[in-house]
């Protein structure tokens, strides 16, 4: 009986470090936001932000292509480059003006989400924009200096 138990106990040892093991641990490289370039098609995602040494952000990585984080091609692109977007992404080729867009990151100017004569916030509204607008295409962006992280 004794046997029996010490067997038992063995086996759920090594069950459960095998389990244990087998369990790796991934790096989270969840998109913080999408973008779009012009003709509303998804070119790729800001995977990360670059900061200067005055806290302010100097570049936006974005990748580009792959597939479950396999193959992805990571570029730097110039933060006052990007547009945001408030409302979703529009799949209809027939859009009145854009009047969703925030405005350009000029390097400290002030944007519509930010200006000192707002509207009092809703409730329910979202505080961050929905997406961002590159004007490049996917291709374009695959072509460009991969950056590399050290």
């Amino acid at each position: 009986m004794i046997m029996k138990s010490i067997a038992v106990a063995l086996v759920s040892t090594a069950l459960m470090t095998g389990a244990a093991i087998s369990q790796t641990a991934t790096k989270d490289r969840s998109d913080i936001l999408d973008v779009y370039n012009d003709a509303n098609e998804k070119i790729g995602a800001i995977e990360d932000l670059i900061v200067d040494k005055s806290s302010k952000v100097e570049n936006v990585v974005l990748g580009v292509g792959g597939f479950l984080g396999m193959g992805e091609h990571y570029v730097a692109v110039p933060m006052d480059k990007l547009k945001w977007v408030n409302e979703s992404v529009r799949t209809s080729s027939t859009t009145a003006a854009d009047k969703t867009t925030v405005g350009a990151n000029s390097g400290g100017g002030t944007t519509d989400a930010n200006r000192p004569n707002r509207p009092a916030r809703a409730v329910d509204e979202k505080w961050y924009p929905d997406h961002a607008v590159y004007n490049a295409t996917k291709d374009q962006l695959k072509a460009m200096p991969q950056f590399k992280y050290n």
